[in-house]
């Protein structure tokens, strides 16, 4: 089984998608994580890729490159934060925190959390589109965010214009979000 994504811009609207930006796709199955983001669907011209640096970890760090193999940056999750809220941090290309992401909403986190554990209607939750909202921020500064459309397809909105700096670079903060998406099994 794979996941595939579809990355677009916004369109001016606020709600529909505009141009494309990239397509990315995982394998399921594989001993560790693997992504890989391309300018379009024929997977011809890689823009980055995503990789775990270990198999099934819970605080795992994943680099991300550019298809010449130069860093970019890594992405990692924060395991006893996310116990409550899952917690990321994001890095630059000499391991220096840049900024992290949270779940904005701690009862919402917890809902899912917990029910989950419930049978029958745990199973369920995989089909009921829960909100899924995440603060960006760079030190104690918000950035920006991402938040999960409600519809019949997952569809998220990714908002980094808080990050007038540009501190976060944009290929690591798509990173993040299909990262999100994909590690957590969204």
């Amino acid at each position: 089984m794979v996941n595939q994504y579809e990355v677009s811009t916004l369109a001016a609207d606020g709600k529909s998608e505009d141009r494309p930006v990239c397509f990315v796709q995982q394998k399921r199955m594989a001993l560790k994580e693997d992504l890989r983001a391309y300018v379009d669907d024929s997977k011809e011209q890689e823009v980055f890729r995503i990789k775990a640096h270990t198999r099934w970890d819970p605080r795992a760090r994943y680099a991300v490159t550019d298809p010449s193999g130069a860093a970019i940056g890594e992405l990692g999750k924060v395991f006893g934060a996310s116990l409550l809220r899952s917690t990321w941090k994001v890095f630059d290309p000499a391991g220096q925190e840049i900024a992290w992401a949270q779940e904005r909403s701690m009862g919402v986190a917890l809902f899912r959390r917990f029910v989950g554990f419930v049978p029958l209607i745990g199973g369920l939750l995989e089909y009921i589109p829960i909100p899924y909202h995440f603060d960006y921020y760079a030190g104690e500064h918000l950035v920006g965010g991402l938040r999960r459309l409600l519809g019949i397809r997952d569809r998220y909105v990714l908002d980094l214009s808080g990050d007038t700096g540009r501190v976060v670079d944009r290929r690591l903060g798509v990173a993040l979000a299909v990262g999100m998406d994909a590690m957590q099994a969204r």
